[in-house]
């Protein structure tokens, strides 16, 4: 078997998603849900606070010398609900608000053609499935639930969890290191250029770059081994078989 160990992007790759949170009803309807709780903000004053925190906390990860640093978006909203004097509980609400601000921005979640049955068939192949993407546990642990995707994997790396993202190489570490894998037994497979492609090539891992709908645009072919143009997994299935039997 050319390679033992697949490593998957998610958003781009496995799941089709489109969110806006630019839209005044988001935080209008947010707003509504921290005033259930006694932290009452308009629609704009909430947008604008969640901003200069955010902004905040980057300024405080970069002072941390971070080459690509990952911010928790539950202390986001945790910092919302104290910035007006709710303590109480405020852990479990800020999973919450991400949540309802996920969902509230979220037009569509939906897994691409074929995913489940690539899957299991790579998984039966011998293969073992691994997940590594950048993302937020507050929201993607349970989209992940929502898919049926959980049990998919033999183990799942979700970036807010390590402070870092991809392409930074101590997230790759994370999951290489700890587990043990070897490098040439792998295949990263992601729909970024930048964040998969050269981010896996920088830790000498072969990959396959997936040209989807929510690849960026500036994307062209570069240090990837494999391309496959669209998210079909009924055919990147076909394609991935050949490419771990061949030697």
């Amino acid at each position: 078997m050319k390679y033992r160990d697949l490593i998957f992007d998610l958003y781009g790759t496995l799941v089709d998603i489109h969110t806006d949170s630019t839209l005044p009803e988001v935080w209008e309807k947010l707003a509504i849900f921290y005033g259930f709780y006694g932290a009452h903000y308009t629609g704009e004053e909430l947008r604008k606070t969640f901003r200069e925190i955010t902004a905040e906390l980057n300024v405080h990860a970069g002072q941390a010398y971070e080459c690509f640093p990952e911010l928790q978006f539950e202390e986001i909203f945790k910092a919302l609900f104290e910035k007006k004097g709710i303590y109480e509980d405020r852990d479990e609400l800020a999973l919450h608000a991400a949540q309802v601000f996920r969902i509230l921005s979220m037009e569509y979640l939906k897994l691409y053609p074929g995913v489940k049955e690539a899957l299991k068939a790579l998984k039966k192949d011998g293969h073992r499935l691994w997940l590594l993407t950048n993302a937020q546990r507050a929201f993607t642990a349970y989209e992940l639930r929502a898919l049926d995707l959980e049990a998919c994997f033999d183990g799942i790396y979700i970036s807010s969890d390590y402070g870092c993202r991809k392409p930074d190489r101590r997230f790759f570490e994370a999951l290489i290191d700890g587990r043990g894998l070897k490098t040439t037994e792998c295949l990263m497979i992601g729909n970024d250029m930048t964040n998969d492609i050269k981010g896996a090539a920088n830790m000498g891992i072969d990959t396959m770059y997936i040209h989807s709908n929510l690849s960026p645009r500036a994307d062209e072919k570069g240090t990837q081994n494999y391309w496959m143009e669209g998210a079909d997994w009924n055919e990147i299935l076909k394609e991935l078989q050949k490419i771990c039997k061949s030697e």
